[in-house]
């Protein structure tokens, strides 16, 4: 019997004295030792001796060769030895010789059964902290996280009434009851949900705390494709998945928001593929990553205040409902600028972290304050030309490796789709080759992603965008004609699209020699409609840079925006809208992006002041041929 089993009952006689233990009801044989001693009550009388119960689970027998003639009736209290445990599980009693006893009582220590080890029809008790707290019309079910996963137990106190109102989300307990099948996912059924408190409580949270940080580190995972830049930012996105990780294990929701392009679906599709393995993995009910997973795209580079207020509103009604935390938000090639923070700042009034993968110029000194982890490039002396898809394979593969033959053909989709320059492009390329993807393919997957974004909107369209990029994708041919279909979609809206602006394109040369081309997009594009103004903006900018290869300015402009292209020019697109917003007075302007591709918003009735600034600044930017948004010459 161990001392952390046993706690003085008060008892006054001296230290030197015999101890007899007294045992709790629930006590077992864990809990006894052969050669102490304890109290009994008798509950049965035979001719060979009496029967003695030291709890209510622990009976056995004080033969009559042991009792010296002495007699006993039932419920008679008397001090015994234990004996003998014996191979069928009798066990044998003595009368104690001693009358003077210091006695000490002994609380049962159950034997604790994770939850990955639970089975259908096993009385058990399981020890973890409570996560979520549900009130059904019946049950109360709460949601109890150990090392290994969390399950759902069900108490019941009366139909709709909250049972145990005394537990809260985040207390430590410990669940008595039978495991049991319920709507096909398995439960507790629980007898008793009981609190753990003082040194208790401390030593479960220790252990609790140390396991599951253990559990949320990261798996150790290769590069896909080496890349000296990339290992700059590895740490950083370390630090990431093990943050998910650690929230999945907490039972905390997630919230994906990402750029609504190829790029920005490229980096999310692949964090919620793994992200949903990992909750399968830790929620005992399989259908878990439904409630506790949810992807939306951002249609603007920044997170708008319509977006968050969404956000903070389903968020809240998850707690209310369902007794859910606050989730944590992710955000996904954006998140990074200035123009997050009033959205950041809502949030902050609720706690809810966030964390950031992004690559467009970032503010650091604006957002980092309200962030928990941030990865961008530019914090590492890199630049944009590591897309956030192609640091999000990485970061999906961390959380759990099992998606990486999912994923070969991904960050080459993302590059492309983002015009990326970065040196390892071809490697890319060829890792997708592998996977049966030639460059035409990825181009094609880009697109159709970029037009399906287009149409959904502010939806998630999950299995449709899952298709696309054959992540998750259970028919190849269906993902195949899917492509095929929306990339010729795509391509014919395109055409019509620029022969809408085409004669309509005003083009000047610059003091640099760069060309501008600038056309007004509200009076001759096609509006309400794919492609929209950026891509539009995008797609005459590629036309442009191919009919002469020489350093080219592209502005899409409408009553109170603009869309900024270059190549070969070094813009400084964020640095040109501090300077504009201040220049302008009344001007509102606001907006950012790389330093050759943003977008700017501005006050619809200072548009020509904000314009013809802004083509003087350009005028005056350095030419840096190795600045590109496009593909190279001839490709």
């Amino acid at each position: 019997m161990t001392d952390s089993a046993a706690g003085d009952s008060g008892d006054t006689r001296d230290d030197s004295s015999p101890v007899v233990y007294d045992l709790d009801s629930d006590c077992s044989l864990a809990d006894v030792e052969v050669g102490e001693h304890y109290r009994a009550t008798v509950n049965g009388v035979v001719d060979y001796g009496v029967f003695v119960d030291i709890s209510e689970k622990l009976s056995g027998l004080v033969h009559e060769s042991n009792m010296d003639g002495e007699s006993f009736e039932l419920g008679d209290e008397l001090v015994v030895v234990l004996e003998e445990v014996k191979g069928n599980g009798d066990i044998s009693f003595g009368l104690a010789e001693d009358d003077e006893y210091r006695t000490v009582s002994v609380e049962h220590e159950p034997e604790i059964t994770t939850v990955s080890r639970l089975q259908i029809g096993r009385e058990v008790t399981v020890e973890g902290e409570v996560v979520q707290i549900k009130q059904t019309g019946g049950p109360t079910i709460f949601h109890v996280g150990d090392e290994s996963g969390i399950v759902a137990a069900a108490a019941f106190e009366e139909a709709g009434v909250r049972a145990y109102p005394e537990i809260d989300v985040g207390d430590l307990v410990r669940v008595a009851g039978t495991a049991e099948e319920h709507d096909g996912a398995l439960q507790l059924e629980a007898d008793a949900v009981t609190v753990l408190e003082d040194e208790t409580a401390a030593t479960a949270r220790e252990r609790l705390d140390r396991e599951l940080a253990e559990r949320a580190e990261p798996a150790q995972v290769e590069p896909l494709v080496e890349w000296d830049a990339f290992e700059k930012l590895r740490p950083d996105l370390e630090e990431v998945a093990t943050l998910l990780r650690r929230t999945v294990l907490e039972g905390r929701p997630i919230r994906i928001r990402h750029h609504a392009d190829g790029d920005g679906m490229c980096a999310a599709i692949p964090v919620q593929l793994a992200l949903e393995n990992f909750i399968r993995s830790v929620h005992a009910d399989s259908g878990a990553a439904l409630h506790h997973l949810k992807r939306l795209p951002s249609k603007a580079p920044f997170y708008e205040m319509e977006d968050v207020t969404r956000d903070l509103n389903f968020a809240l009604e998850g707690r209310a409902r369902h007794g859910q935390k606050l989730p944590f938000l992710l955000m996904l090639d954006n998140g990074s600028t200035e123009e997050d923070v009033p959205a950041y700042k809502n949030l902050a009034h609720y706690d809810m972290p966030i964390a950031v993968v992004d690559h467009h110029h970032p503010d650091p000194d604006a957002v980092d304050d309200l962030l928990d982890a941030h990865v961008n490039p530019y914090l590492h002396d890199e630049d944009y030309r590591i897309t956030t898809g192609m640091m999000c394979v990485e970061l999906a593969r961390m959380i759990d490796p099992d998606v990486t033959d999912d994923l070969r053909h991904v960050p080459a989709v993302a590059g492309l789709s983002d015009r990326s320059k970065a040196e390892v492009m071809d490697e890319f390329v060829e890792l997708a080759g592998t996977v049966g993807y030639d460059r035409r393919e990825l181009e094609d997957v880009g697109e159709a992603l970029d037009y399906a974004a287009h149409w959904l909107r502010y939806s998630e369209g999950k299995t449709l965008v899952n298709d696309v990029l054959n992540v998750g994708c259970e028919d190849e041919e269906r993902h195949e004609e899917l492509v095929d279909f929306l990339a010729a979609r795509a391509e014919e809206d395109v055409d019509r699209q620029l022969e809408a602006v085409e004669p309509h394109v005003e083009h000047e040369t610059l003091e640099s020699d760069a060309h501008l081309y600038r056309v007004d997009l509200e009076r001759f594009a096609h509006r309400f409609t794919y492609p929209a103004p950026g891509k539009t903006t995008g797609e005459l900018h590629d036309l442009k840079v191919r009919e002469h290869g020489e350093p080219v300015i592209t502005i899409g402009y409408g009553p109170d925006f603009a869309v900024l292209r270059s190549d070969g020019v070094r813009l400084d697109i964020p640095q040109m809208v501090t300077e504009l917003n201040e220049e302008i007075v009344g001007g509102g302007v606001s907006g950012g992006g790389h330093l050759v591709v943003g977008s700017i918003k501005f006050v619809k009735g200072r548009r020509e002041d904000v314009i013809d600034a802004l083509v003087e600044k350009m005028g005056d930017a350095a030419i840096d041929e190795e600045l590109s948004t496009t593909v190279s010459i001839g490709e």
